[in-house]
């Protein structure tokens, strides 16, 4: 999940190192998360374009550790969705194991981990 080491090289100031990650994750959490990433290295005309790619607003205070933890919140909050999801779907093999159960909520995890970092048609790329 490389928007999770992006965030973790976000939480630690290093810019640059999420910046390789996030150039090339064309997603709407991938876009807010270089938004982040032109907030933190002073670039505010360049993060104010990430967050519209984002469909964030941009926020007033550019606090950067407020958005790095509001960007973790969300990408949480979809994971668990998507684990909520597979679970309340019936298991195809044995209704009564556990397993089929936990292995679909891993699967609908990275599923929606992939939507979230799916590639979007773009019309003009700022790196």
């Amino acid at each position: 999940m490389a928007l999770n080491t992006a965030i973790r090289h976000l939480t630690h100031g290093d810019w640059q190192k999420a910046h390789a990650i996030v150039q090339n994750d064309e997603s709407d959490l991938g876009y807010w998360a270089h938004g982040i990433v032109h907030m933190l290295e002073g670039d505010i005309g360049n993060a104010r374009y990430w967050y519209r790619r984002a469909g964030r607003p941009f926020p007033r205070e550019r606090d950067a550790n407020a958005e790095i933890d509001a960007l973790v919140e969300t990408l949480k909050a979809r994971t668990a969705e998507a684990a909520r999801e597979a679970s309340s779907k019936p298991a195809d093999d044995v209704a009564t194991s556990s397993r089929p159960l936990r292995k679909a909520a891993r699967t609908a995890a990275s599923q929606a981990q992939q939507q979230i970092t799916s590639p979007r048609t773009t019309t003009k790329q700022h790196r």
